[in-house]
C-alpha cells in the first residue's frame, strides 16, 4: 500500500496508472474509518483497478462553533484498516497543501443546499464542493464512491459533477448501520452509553414514518409531527429539522402520491447525528 502526502506526487501518479490503461476509483474520507467506510472501499475496488482512499478533515466545511478541533481522529488505525481491506493507495494531505496561503477559490451549488443541512450549516456544501473538487482534480479518478448516509451531500456532488463536466461516474452505497440501527458515523465515537437510546431514536423515527406511510398515510405534516413527539421524549435530543422531500430537488412535499426521502438531523447532547430513509407508498394498501 502507497502512502503519499504530496498533491504533485499524486497527481503524477494518477497521470501514471492512467497511461497504464488503469482506472481509478477514489473513497474520499476524513477518517477515524468504520464499517461503513470500509463498504465504500469494497464497492470501489470493484469498480476500478486501483483503489485510492484519501483521509483529509476539510476545515472549509465546518462553522465556527462545530466539532473541526475535536473530530476523532486516529490515523494509525486507519492506515491499518486501508491495508487490510488492500487499498493501493491512501492519500493524506494536509491543510496548508489543499488551501495554501491567500486561497481564494470556492465551488458553490445554488439550490441544493438550500434544504435540511444547508439551512443549519450555512457554508457547508460549499466547503464540501470545494474539497471534493480539488480531490477530483489531483486524484483524477474514473469513479467516486459516496456514502447515501450523507443524501444531501451525494446529491450535491453529482449535480456538481454534472454541470461541471466532470468525466466522473458517482456511485452512490447504501447506509450501513450498527445491529440496532443506527447509521455508522465517526460521530458516534462521541455518544455515552446513557445516551446510545437518544440516539436511536432517529432510526426509530425513520422506521415509523415507513410503516405509516406504507399503511396509507400521505400528509406529511401529520407523520412529521408524531415522529418528532417521539424524538422529543429523550431529553438529551434537540431536533434541528425532520423534513419529507423530493428525492431529487430536496423540496418539501406536503402530500405523498410517491416515494420521497425523509431526512433528518438532531442533536443528543452535543452530537449532531443525521439519518433518512427512502419512504414509498404502498399503491395496493385498501
Amino acid at each position: 500500500m502507497e502512502i503519499i502526502d504530496n498533491v504533485k506526487d499524486m497527481q503524477l501518479r494518477a497521470d501514471e496508472i492512467r497511461s497504464f490503461g488503469k482506472t481509478i476509483a477514489f473513497v474520499p474520507t476524513m477518517g477515524f474509518l468504520h464499517k461503513g467506510h470500509l463498504s465504500l472501499i469494497e464497492k470501489g475496488k470493484k469498480a476500478g483497478d486501483i483503489l485510492v482512499l484519501s483521509i483529509f478533515v476539510n476545515p472549509a466545511q465546518f462553522g465556527p462553533n462545530e466539532d473541526f478541533d475535536s473530530y476523532p481522529k486516529n490515523i494509525a488505525r486507519d492506515l491499518e484498516l486501508a491495508e487490510k481491506q488492500c487499498v493501493d493507495i491512501v492519500f493524506t494531505p494536509d491543510k496548508e497543501s489543499l488551501y495554501q496561503k491567500n486561497y481564494q477559490t470556492y465551488v458553490d451549488v445554488n439550490d441544493l443546499p438550500n434544504h435540511l443541512c444547508g439551512l443549519c450549516r450555512p457554508g457547508f456544501f460549499k466547503g464540501v464542493a470545494t474539497v471534493v473538487t480539488k480531490l477530483f482534480n489531483i486524484v483524477k479518478p474514473h469513479y467516486a464512491v459516496f456514502g447515501e448516509k450523507d443524501y444531501q451531500q451525494l446529491a450535491v456532488i453529482r449535480q456538481m459533477v454534472k454541470d461541471l463536466d466532470f468525466d466522473i461516474k458517482i456511485i452512490g452505497s447504501p447506509t450501513l448501520r450498527e445491529e440496532d440501527g443506527l447509521a455508522m458515523s465517526s460521530r458516534n465515537a462521541y455518544l455515552t452509553k446513557e445516551q446510545r437510546p437518544a440516539a436511536l431514536s432517529l432510526y426509530n423515527a425513520l422506521v415509523k414514518a415507513r410503516d405509516i406511510v406504507k399503511k396509507g398515510e400521505k400528509n406529511a405534516s401529520k407523520i412529521i409531527n408524531s415522529v418528532s413527539m417521539d424524538i422529543k421524549k429523550y431529553k438529551d435530543t434537540q431536533i434541528d429539522y425532520i423534513s419529507i422531500c423530493d428525492p431529487y430537488t430536496l423540496e418539501d412535499v406536503d402530500i405523498i402520491e410517491e416515494s420521497v426521502v425523509m431526512a433528518l438531523a438532531v442533536k443528543v447532547k452535543t452530537t449532531r447525528l443525521i439519518d433518512n430513509m427512502v419512504l414509498t407508498p404502498d399503491l395496493n394498501y385498501i
